[in-house]
């Protein structure tokens, strides 16, 4: 204390009754509870957040008080081990308080991060790099882009496959199609990048080694166009336009584990969640239908979706919430649904009378691109790339308007940037997603507390 404190303790007094000032002071109440009359709170906020170091003055106290003081505080009567001070959980009827406490606090962060992203983020002028993809095929049933783990982006080109590596611009044709009427017309990277799989337009799907350029297998069962291929650890699965949904596991020599035929007509996409197993497969049937990993095999599927008005080729999961889905519905529809698939209900839905081709989550922040096609009326999302604010899916900005179709997307394995291929037979590497913002003021917890609405000072 300074020289001249505005009160001081006489020495082995602890009650607030013996304190000598010149200022009488009412302490109503309990002793315990802290008079804000006694309170400097800004000079109090100033000292713990002052980042400036300072050496505090050794307290004048002798060896032997300090000894004597530890062992009152951690020793009992009978000079066993004991913590005065310890946390051992809030009193049960004031577990449902601070619940709803914290509550109000994350939705209002929430609410904050919300204005504070849609304010900073836009879409950018215009992509990074534009290349050159001659024969690629203006059809949308087919899945013919991926960017794979491994950094490269495989792609087909009328009868050939490409890999293109974003670090050092390298080219090279993995497969070249030796037949007129046959040619790739879906494929996926393997989870370790090692493999692809390609299906093709008279029914194979085939397993090529991406290093040694090889086939390692062929593997049959479809009888039609093969429009979407999809990997889920050692099991590929595929769908064609003979309306089967087929799983292999590739590690056995009779690969074929699952076949079905439950969509009415031609499989558009296939997607599966990564983290609980599910498959969403999208058909020409206007129909998405949910099927557990376990319960295929015998047909069952978990839910059928049936809130389209055309196609669905546009399937994608939530990378943050594994129990939504989002779907687009092609021209006849032009309509963006998120589901949870735990109750199977749409949860939202959005019409951007246009027709919707691919979409990708954004993964550091909590939006979702969409990729569309034709247009009719007075859409704004024809022939474009649009940016959308999840879960409220407000617009947060497009691409500037093509003269032909965004037909695929697909992302980085950072999640950073995102490949778009269109019938313009090009392809475009846009900067569109990206982690939150360096710079964005961050409160400290000290600043939190203080802050705290919830709970003032008594």
């Amino acid at each position: 204390m300074g020289e001249n404190p505005s009160w001081v303790l006489q020495s082995g007094g602890y009650s607030p009754t013996r304190l000598r000032s010149p200022v009488e002071y009412d302490f109503p109440g309990d002793r315990f509870i802290p008079n804000r009359s006694l309170m400097d709170l800004d000079h109090a906020k100033s000292l713990l957040t002052n980042r400036t170091t300072k050496e505090l003055e050794k307290p004048k106290y002798s060896e032997e008080y300090s000894r004597k003081l530890k062992e009152n505080l951690t020793l009992d009567v009978e000079g066993r081990p004991y913590r005065m001070l310890v946390f051992r959980g809030s009193p049960k009827s004031s577990r449902k308080s601070s619940r709803l406490i914290d509550e109000m606090r994350r939705s209002d962060e929430d609410k904050t991060n919300t204005r504070d992203s849609n304010k900073n983020r836009s879409f950018p002028k215009k992509e990074s790099l534009v290349l050159d993809a001659p024969n690629l095929s203006d059809d949308f049933y087919m899945n013919v882009l991926d960017w794979g783990s491994g950094n490269l982006i495989a792609v087909a080109l009328g009868s050939a496959l490409y890999t293109w590596n974003p670090s050092n611009r390298a080219i090279h044709k993995l497969l070249d199609v030796d037949s007129q009427c046959d040619y790739p017309t879906s494929l996926a990277w393997s989870g370790d990048a090692r493999k692809i799989a390609v299906g093709h337009m008279c029914s194979d799907v085939q397993l090529w080694d991406a290093e040694t350029s090889k086939l390692v297998r062929s593997l049959r069962g479809h009888q039609n166009k093969v429009v979407s291929v999809e990997w889920n650890g050692h099991i590929l699965t595929s769908g064609g336009n003979d309306k089967a949904i087929i799983n292999h596991d590739v590690r056995a020599k009779k690969s074929l584990t699952c076949y079905l035929r439950v969509h009415t007509r031609g499989v558009c996409s296939l997607k599966w969640s990564r983290r609980s197993n599910i498959l969403a497969s999208g058909g020409d049937d206007n129909l998405v239908y949910i099927w557990h990993a376990s319960k295929m095999s015998s047909s069952h599927y978990m839910y059928r979706l049936n809130a389209h008005s055309a196609g669905v080729k546009a399937l994608a999961w939530c990378p943050y919430n594994s129990d939504v889905l989002a779907s687009g519905g092609g021209l006849l529809d032009g309509s963006l649904k998120l589901w949870n698939v735990q109750k199977g209900v749409c949860i939202n839905s959005i019409n951007t009378h246009a027709q919707v081709c691919a979409l990708q989550w954004n993964r550091h922040q909590k939006e979702i691109l969409s990729g569309h096609g034709f247009s009719w009326g007075n859409a704004d999302c024809g022939n474009q790339l649009c940016l959308w604010k999840y879960p409220s899916m407000s617009k947060i900005g497009g691409s500037s308007k093509s003269d032909s179709r965004v037909l695929h997307l697909t992302q980085s394995p950072d999640g950073l940037r995102v490949a778009s291929a269109g019938a313009n037979e090009t392809i475009s590497i846009w900067e569109v997603f990206g982690p939150p913002q360096a710079n964005e003021p961050r409160s400290s917890g000290l600043d939190s507390l203080l802050a705290f609405r919830a709970s003032p000072i008594r």
